[in-house]
């Protein structure tokens, strides 16, 4: 099984996260899935930017990112070379690393977890 590695959020998760993936699942579904509450504004339909995730390690396992994807990925704060929708981008066999930028576009976060 695949191991998926978060590098340390301040405000996700301040200490990183390391778990076992399950191939086939969205990366945005198995983050939620480990208690690391991503943005996902748009309900995972790839019609915003706040799952944006960076790929650090094992981009080139995952499935090529599709128009739409990339025609939204330009819009997302940090774009870099390795920039995925986590919504899209489905785990396959290998590890990965990924970093979740410290911002997205929103002003304001949809989902906060009440105290």
């Amino acid at each position: 099984m695949p191991r998926l590695k978060v590098l340390p959020h301040p405000a996700l998760c301040p200490e990183g996260r390391e778990f076992d993936a399950r191939p086939g699942v969205s990366i945005v579904d198995e983050l939620l899935a480990h208690g690391i509450d991503i943005e996902h504004a748009c309900e995972k339909s790839c019609a915003c930017t706040t799952c944006h995730v960076l790929v650090r390690e094992g981009l080139d396992s995952l499935d090529e990112a599709e128009e739409k994807e990339e025609d939204m990925l330009d819009k997302a704060w940090g774009l870099e070379p390795q920039s995925r929708l986590s919504c899209q981008a489905k785990v396959r066999a290998a590890d990965l690393v990924i970093e979740i930028p410290r911002y997205t576009i929103n002003h304001a976060r949809e989902s906060v977890k009440q105290p």
